[in-house]
């Protein structure tokens, strides 16, 4: 208001300026002014002229008047107060020696004020309620009770009462009643309102409503029980439980406001009582609720499976509980029978399942059953073990297989039989060969040697392992038909020359017809190596290899060929060594060079030093002249050509003679 009061006259100034020919005019913001605020009057005349102010016909001091302009006037009061309020008027004697005059009444007022009236007002239900306004005001302040921005009746009969204090006088509080309420004061005859707003609340007692006073249960992990405790009352009450076992918060879920309990999996020791307490600040209201629980069997075992070899002990313990205590038994599922502790090999001891030396055909389901007059449970025990060996068992051979066949399939020791494993040798070796079929396929042992001996057996498999074998069964391979038998190689005559192999043929058998030829293939014995191919005749008894690589390994094919077919192939490998080292034509040659220097050197020397001859004397003589040193000369030569050295006579021509013939049979040794 102070804000509006001071920016006012600016406001009023301006319309003036812009407004010199309007009529004669008071402007105030408002005729309601409150006490303590300032009161702002201005008296715009219309033209120029002497403005002067009354108020109730009685001059206004100066000092509160200021003249704005020629055509204007501004009356201003600091604070208002009570004695103010009166007729204004504003009086303006024109140049033109006219006067004009315009009147305004201000009111003033305090209040209206509700001092320390309470706002907030708590019942009982079920009490009466009295709500006190107190209101002052002046000149005179009108009061009236809302709810819901409608006014409350206080006719005669009603429960609301508005009392001469102008308190709200409510009979028999119920819950419906709480809620706010407005008590109005109104300066009287004006539009002056003030309000203010009581919140109203009613208590109400706790009290538990129980839908059910006792439930029954079975007892189980499955098993879930609600409890429900309906309570009513304001303010809302807090809800607590008392439980005949210690609070789990795993298997005891309250909701938000607890007034619901779950117990999951019921237990035989969540019997008894449960009492539900309502509290708020009025009081307090409990319930009981009778939990009865029913236990039924339950069987609990060692193991739920279990894998043992034939020939161990087995022993599985059963426990049974409930409420009343049920009776244990354990059934061979199998054959349905119900097992006891007469027999030695399958029995019951204090509830312990015993088989003493287990069997193929021990494998199987067992139950342990808890009986009672509150029900029946059980539990199985799956027992497994190999399977037992294959009865009744068949075999036929064919062209290089053997077919096996059984009329029954073996005891599968308590688990589905999943294959076979076939193993077969052939006579005279010591290891078995082996293959591991699927159950659904044709239990054949292929790939075998045509015409050829063999001991095969059969074992059945499952999960816990392979089971015995069948005993051993003889057979022989067939070829087929019409086809010839492999080719034997006789390898005991078998001949290796340098690069020359060479091995004896035969035909055992060649089948429903003639032989056309044989099919012969060979190559080193390496990865890489392409075959070389070439056709005998069939009347051969031999194969002759050639011109083959020193220092290599080979293998070599053979089959018989007939109209009908091929037989199986005869196989062989061989080796080829080394190459052995020999002389060529260049190295004798050389040699016979050499030789030849030797002897010529030797008897040239011979012939220089003892006739003084040959081809190094001639050098020397060049070289030295008629005497070479190193030499003796002779004293004499006899006129028939002998010469005498060292006392000996010696023929003139018997050094040459001898070194002839010596390099004679030199060159016939050549």
């Amino acid at each position: 208001m102070k804000t509006l009061a001071l920016l006012l006259p600016a406001a009023l100034l301006m319309l003036l300026m812009y407004k010199t020919d309007a009529k004669m005019e008071i402007i105030t913001t408002t005729q309601d002014i409150r006490v303590g605020t300032e009161i702002l009057l201005l008296c715009k005349a219309g033209g120029e002229g002497e403005i002067t102010w009354q108020k109730d016909g009685e001059d206004i001091d100066d000092e509160n008047v200021k003249k704005m302009d020629e055509t204007s006037s501004k009356l201003t009061i600091t604070q208002a107060t009570m004695e103010d309020a009166g007729l204004y008027s504003c009086r303006c004697d024109f140049e033109s020696e006219l006067t004009d005059q315009i009147t305004t009444q201000l009111y003033i007022f305090d209040g209206p004020s509700f001092g320390q009236t309470k706002n907030y007002h708590e019942f009982l239900e079920g009490t009466e309620g009295m709500v006190p306004c107190l209101v002052t005001g002046q000149p005179a302040v009108d009061v009236i009770w809302l709810r819901d921005t409608k006014p409350i009746s206080s006719k005669a009969g009603g429960r609301f009462q508005q009392k001469p204090d102008n308190s709200l006088f409510i009979e028999n509080v119920r819950r419906e009643d709480a809620g706010t309420y407005t008590c109005q004061g109104q300066i009287r005859g004006r539009g002056i309102y003030s309000n203010l707003s009581v919140s109203v609340v009613v208590n109400v007692s706790p009290k538990v409503q129980l839908k059910e006073g006792e439930k029954k249960v079975l007892a189980g992990p499955e098993t879930n029980v609600s409890l429900l405790c309906s309570v009513e009352g304001i303010p809302e009450p807090n809800i607590t439980w008392t439980i005949p076992t210690t609070t789990d918060s795993s298997r005891h879920q309250f909701n938000s406001n607890r007034s619901q309990l779950i117990i999951n999996s019921v237990t035989r020791s969540d019997y008894g009582e449960y009492v539900c307490t309502a509290t708020n600040k009025i009081g307090e209201s409990s319930g009981i609720i009778m939990l009865h629980v029913f236990e039924a069997p339950e069987v609990f075992v060692s193991t739920e499976q279990q894998s043992v070899s034939v020939g161990e002990r087995v022993s599985v313990s059963c426990n049974v509980s409930g409420h009343p205590n049920p009776e244990l038994h354990w059934i061979n599922k199998h054959n349905g029978r119900a097992l006891d502790t007469s027999s030695e090999h399958i029995y019951v001891s204090e509830g312990v399942l015993v088989i003493k030396d287990m069997l193929p055909s021990d494998g199987g389901l067992y139950s342990c059953m808890a009986v009672s007059t509150s029900g029946n449970a059980s539990r199985d025990v799956a027992i497994h073990t190999e399977p037992g060996p294959p009865y009744y068992l068949s075999i036929a051979s064919g062209p290089a297989s053997v077919l096996f066949s059984l009329k029954t399939m073996p005891v599968n020791g308590g688990t589905p039989i999943t294959g076979f494993v076939l193993q077969w040798k052939q006579d005279g070796d010591k290891e078995w060969k082996e293959i591991s079929i699927p159950v659904s396929d044709p239990l054949v042992i292929t790939n075998l040697k045509q015409y050829t001996s063999y001991t095969v057996r059969l074992a059945a498999s499952n999960a816990v392992g392979v089971g015995p074998f069948s005993e051993n069964k003889p057979v022989r391979t067939m070829g087929i038909p019409g086809e010839p038998d492999a080719p034997l190689l006789k390898r005991n005559d078998m001949k290796v020359e340098r690069n020359t192999f060479y091995v004896p043929l035969q035909q055992v058998d060649q089948g429903a017809s003639p032989l056309q030829n044989f099919y012969l293939r060979y190559r080193k014995d390496e990865d890489d190596a392409k075959w070389k191919e070439m056709q005998l005749s069939p009347t051969s008894d031999s194969i002759s290899l050639q011109d083959l690589a020193f220092g290599s390994r080979y293998e070599v094919e053979v089959t018989a060929v007939n109209t009908n077919g091929s037989s199986v192939p005869g196989t062989f490998n061989f080796t080829i060594g080394e190459e052995p080292k020999s002389m060529t034509k260049g190295s004798v040659v050389g040699i016979v060079i050499v030789i030849f220097l030797v002897v010529f050197l030797i008897v040239d020397a011979t012939c220089c030093y003892k006739n003084h001859c040959g081809l190094l004397m001639s050098i020397a003589v060049k070289v030295f002249g008629q005497k070479v040193p190193g030499m003796k000369v002779l004293d004499e030569e006899s006129s028939n050509g002998e010469r005498k050295l060292k006392g000996i006579s010696t023929p003139r021509g018997s050094l040459q003679m001898g070194v002839k013939k010596e390099a004679g049979e030199l060159r016939g040794h050549l």
